[in-house]
């Protein structure tokens, strides 16, 4: 289904017209029924001469309600300026083909409305003056319709083109991550809190849990209706209206986002490519604060200029938006610039989530220029260069692209070899992304670090593998992948806990295997009360417990292993024949003191040969 929005000036006939195409009067409010004049935001719907349904955004024309205009017209597929014949081009004309312009709306017609008040040589004079004020915009060259809503003149004709445009628009697109920008909340007594947009991006379903983004809120959807009638489901570019449970109405405001939970953050900083409409009377000078239009949303914010100190009428630069309020926005959306008596400007987002940036930083603006203007492969590699590491999920929804798009992408990346796919495979959910400058520094950097732990602790057999880890500054699933893609390669090795480099080697030196074969004879000369008194610093003594010389079952008592395996038999022999055995027992059949029998059978528990009951053990 398509949207098409009305624009053009005020008293123009949108509204009328609407309503002799539709027989649906788009005011809403008794004000603007009293004053024959709209102010906020109107909607209608009709079925094509083809069978296809449309629904209808009608917008405000007045100069004062140009805000409540954009809060409409960021979704629309076609569409349709009006113009009154009796009066031509007007100002409020102007500022929204500006708009529509900006938003890159591709597809629409002008209708030249009141043609029954004007004689035909005016009607035609009328038409020409339309098309010299389309030149130039994204609307250049779109159909001129002459038509009378008062009279019916030229309405068949003009739904026919309307039909015929569409047939040659892109269907709304379907990236699994449906989006509705509130334009209207209000409340049905009996049914709880109504949401109104026009759906984008993928579907809706009665049932399912949705998130406000910017009131970081959840809720259910109870009902959803597209034209007043029931629907299960609702289909991207449809007006829908959904009833949730669980919030209030009051809660919901314009500018909100629904959508399903989890994905989408509200942000408060964005690069830009920002272009200023031609002939306004001055540039648009570094930090100038305006008006930012963003879906259905408002919000002041300061526009930095990323490649110059002022931005000319009719230029196009780098920006980045620092916002006063949050937004929920995603890449490649449209936006629009206002001061507080004109629009300024607009274009599309580049990056939703941007860091910030120096100014006039040669990267920077390479960086912008490939998301911008480059291949979908480039794009998603720099965006996969700003998020350092990520899932194919969050990739594709910091590009903006469908899931199958971001898979055919990456395969072709992984080819080239720009991109590592770690984990599973093939490409799934699970699997993390890096890119390959990444993998390349984060070598080095692992590299660097148990070589530096090798020089510091020459006797150790590596670094614990969760230091390293926590090295890496990732997530335990990321990390635990990129250390083990390393290990494969064979830029580390790894044994049980610890990892070192491929060529390391404990080395023990003469006078250090002195020191250890002393303290080997100390042990030997008592093998069951080996003497504390002049324990070795415990990476000499971890030598001897990794060459299998001795044991050690607690902090403070080692004996070699030779004496550890008689003690360990005479206690399970004696087991074997009574069942059960005290520290006292193991005392007495060792003939040593409570402080070795006791950390024995404490080390015997943990090793799972005992098990403790009571003040007795058992076999296990």
């Amino acid at each position: 289904m398509f949207v098409i929005g009305t624009a053009g000036h005020v008293d123009h006939g949108k509204s009328t017209l609407i309503e002799a195409l539709t027989g649906i009067n788009p005011d809403r409010l008794q004000e603007e029924k009293e004053r024959g004049m709209t102010i906020d935001l109107g909607f209608a719907w009709l079925t094509l001469p083809s069978g296809r349904e449309v629904s209808i955004v009608d917008v405000p024309g007045h100069e004062r309600f140009i805000k409540n205009m954009l809060a409409g017209v960021g979704g629309i597929d076609l569409a349709l300026l009006v113009v009154a014949a009796d009066e031509a081009v007007m100002p409020q004309t102007r500022e929204h083909l500006a708009i529509l312009d900006l938003l890159q709306v591709k597809q629409g017609l002008v209708a030249v409305t009141k043609s029954d008040l004007v004689d035909k040589d005016w009607q035609e004079l009328v038409a020409a003056e339309v098309e010299e004020t389309l030149k130039g915009t994204s609307l250049e060259g779109a159909p001129i319709q002459i038509v009378s809503a008062h009279t019916g003149q030229g309405l068949p004709e003009l739904l026919s083109t309307v039909d015929s445009l569409l047939e040659v628009t892109d269907a709304p697109k379907d990236l699994g991550r449906p989006r509705l920008p509130v334009d209207r909340s209000f409340v049905i007594s009996g049914f709880g809190a109504v949401a109104t947009g026009t759906l984008t991006d993928g579907t809706l379903s009665v049932g399912q849990e949705v998130e406000l983004v910017l009131a970081q809120k959840r809720a259910r959807i109870r009902g959803l209706q597209t034209h007043r009638k029931s629907e299960e489901t609702a289909q991207p570019g449809t007006r829908t209206a959904v009833n949730l449970s669980g919030i209030s109405h009051e809660e919901i405001k314009r500018g909100e986002v629904v959508t399903i939970p989890g994905w989408l953050k509200p942000t408060k900083v964005m690069d830009v490519r920002l272009r200023l409409i031609a002939g306004l009377p001055r540039p648009l000078k570094h930090s100038t604060t305006v008006s930012v239009h963003i879906g259905t949303s408002e919000t002041l914010s300061r526009v930095l200029l990323l490649d110059r100190d002022q931005l000319e009428p009719g230029e196009t630069g780098w920006a980045q938006l620092r916002l006063q309020q949050p937004v929920a926005a995603v890449k490649d959306d449209f936006f629009v610039i206002r001061s507080s008596e004109t629009t300024l400007g607009g274009g599309n987002i580049v990056d939703p989530s941007a860091r910030r940036h120096r100014r006039k930083d040669i990267a920077t603006l390479k960086r912008l220029a490939v998301l911008q203007e480059g291949t979908s492969e480039q794009v998603l590699l720099e965006a996969l260069e700003s998020l350092g590491h990520a899932t194919l999920g969050s990739l594709a929804r910091q590009a903006n692209v469908s899931l199958d798009q971001a898979f055919a992408q990456i395969q072709t990346l992984a080819k080239q070899g720009q991109v590592l796919t770690l984990g599973t495979s093939p490409v799934n959910g699970n699997t993390v992304l890096l890119p390959r400058s990444l993998w390349t520094k984060m070598t080095e950097q692992v590299k660097d670090t148990i070589a530096r732990y090798h020089h510091q602790f020459p006797l150790r057999r590596g670094v614990p593998r969760e230091e390293v880890r926590s090295r890496l500054g990732l997530e335990d699933n990321a990390s635990a992948l990129v250390l083990s893609a390393m290990v494969n390669e064979g830029i580390i090795t790894e044994e049980d806990s610890w990892v070192q480099l491929p060529d390391h080697h404990v080395t023990v030196s003469q006078a250090q295997r002195q020191k250890l074969n002393q303290y080997l004879n100390q042990l030997e000369s008592v093998p069951f009360s080996p003497s504390t008194e002049e324990p070795l610093e415990t990476d000499l003594l971890n030598v001897l417990v990794e060459e299998g010389k001795v044991v050690k079952v607690s902090d403070s008592v080692v004996f070699t292993t030779q004496a550890y395996r008689e003690m360990v038999k005479i206690i399970t022999g004696h087991l074997q024949v009574e069942g059960k055995i005290t520290v006292a027992k193991v005392r007495d059949l060792l003939d040593t003191s409570r402080k070795y029998a006791l950390a024995l059978m404490e080390h015997l528990d943990q090793q799972r040969i005992t098990r403790r009951v009571g003040d007795e053990r058992v076999l296990r």
